[in-house]
């Protein structure tokens, strides 16, 4: 039981997270700092990871990484050395298109640092990971509930919870899960214009049971709860507001 009891705290652990800059990334390194972790954020711009360091405890530190790239991951966990959880929350901001609207080759561009960079941050980091640990990738409802113009969000969220089960089963006793968050309030949505962002917002906010969009610190709770659910590998945890009963 001791045993158990230490498990669900943070405290004296390292948790490093990809896309920590801003976003549901900084909301979760923020609230695992809270929690006593020592925390590491990754993020393709200095000048953001400068500006979320204040944020966060002095003991944290910050890379300047393009996840787009390979060898950068590689070089990135090199560097890092042993941690205990890993959490990928990187991604471009979000775009919506129909499928005749798409372009095909920006649409595959489209999957490097959402899957591809989420690929790559397991297999260099995987190897760095202290027994108990685990690693927590980021999907979106849209594998269960596309709209229309979701098509892209909706296959790469279907590729990430596929990677999910396929790592869990590969990587065990590493527990590897996914959160699916519904619609949050994030920069991930600033590439829409301020008065078509906040209608989205209240056009879904008030079909939802919940009767409002998602806040980042929310589903930061959730990657706590799954770093330290120590029982759980596999999974794919959506938290959006009752989307998927609507």
């Amino acid at each position: 039981m001791d045993t158990l009891e230490k498990a669900f705290t943070l405290k004296g652990k390292r948790v490093i997270v990809l896309g920590g800059s801003s976003g549901l990334g900084l909301a979760t390194a923020q609230a695992a700092a809270k929690d006593g972790a020592e925390v590491v954020i990754v993020s393709s711009s200095q000048q953001r990871i400068d500006s979320a360091l204040q944020t966060l405890p002095a003991n944290s530190k910050g890379y300047a990484a393009d996840l787009s790239a390979e060898e950068n991951i590689k070089a990135l966990f090199e560097q890092i050395g042993t941690f205990d959880h890993l959490v990928y929350t990187a991604g471009e901001n979000i775009s919506l298109s129909m499928i005749a609207d798409t372009d095909i080759i920006k649409a595959q561009e489209y999957f490097k640092i959402r899957f591809w960079g989420a690929f790559a941050a397991i297999k260099y980091g995987a190897p760095y990971i202290n027994k108990g640990g685990s690693i927590c990738l980021t999907s979106g409802i849209a594998s269960q509930r596309p709209g229309a113009g979701w098509s892209l969000g909706a296959c790469i969220c279907s590729a990430v919870e596929g990677l999910c089960r396929a790592m869990a089963v590969e990587l065990a006793p590493i527990r590897v899960n996914a959160v699916l968050p519904g619609v949050i309030r994030t920069n991930l949505w600033n590439s829409m214009t301020e008065a078509d962002r906040n209608g989205l917002f209240d056009y879904v906010g008030n079909s939802l049971l919940v009767k409002r969009i998602g806040e980042a610190e929310e589903i930061a709770q959730t990657f706590l709860f799954m770093m330290k659910q120590s029982f759980a590998t596999g999974q794919c945890y959506a938290v959006d507001g009752g989307a998927s009963l609507v």
